[in-house]
């Protein structure tokens, strides 16, 4: 697929034992070709852990995609008028964006953004990374699940013994979903095996 002039909106929740994983795949859509507009939770943006400082996952950001961080729900409220991303990904989405999203509540520029590309009936993938995917929020990525115009990267169980409820995205497909999204279609398979038995 060529991503010449395709705009991309990459949102990050609060996942951030996942960040280290997801930063790879923006640069993938960088070297595509697409311009990546990145969008970030105020979990990444005040957040420092053990996984890395806030400062530097923002610096980060900024420099794989050239662009500027949406951070405030001031900023992300004109992406619906602007109709600007021809496909937003929310990768890593935690269970409370799930939860939140599937719910309709609008708290932060993820979820604004969010509400304005299904405003503008665009393609919106998600990469759910949650402990409890198979516990309270299974409901929520059910309601998810048949939501127009609504895509998943592919998911399973990234640990069934330790966290039987936990489900993660496998974010390396991050680009090959969204490439199906702009046609219409949900990659496959959606559920998929993460984690291997001994």
């Amino acid at each position: 697929m060529n991503w010449q002039g395709i705009t991309v909106g990459y949102a990050l929740s609060g996942s951030h034992c996942t960040l280290p994983e997801v930063m790879p795949q923006i640069k993938r859509f960088v070297e595509a070709g697409a311009n990546v507009v990145p969008v970030a939770s105020q979990s990444i943006m005040t957040t420092d852990t053990r996984f890395g400082a806030s400062a530097h996952w923002q610096s980060q950001l900024r420099e794989l995609t050239g662009n500027e961080i949406i951070s405030t729900i001031v900023d992300a409220e004109p992406l619906g008028p602007s109709k600007k991303f021809d496909v937003m990904i929310i990768a890593p989405c935690t269970g409370n964006t799930t939860s939140k999203l599937a719910n309709a509540m609008t708290d932060g520029p993820v979820l604004m953004a969010a509400k304005a590309q299904m405003r503008n009936g665009r393609p919106l993938v998600l990469a759910i990374s949650t402990n409890d995917g198979l516990g309270l929020n299974a409901a929520n990525i059910a309601k998810l699940l048949v939501a127009k115009n609504i895509y998943f990267v592919p998911f399973g169980q990234d640990n069934p013994q330790g966290k039987p409820n936990s489900l993660v995205a496998r974010m390396d497909l991050a680009l090959e979903a969204c490439e199906a999204a702009l046609q219409g279609a949900q990659l496959q398979p959606m559920l998929i095996e993460r984690f291997q038995y001994a």
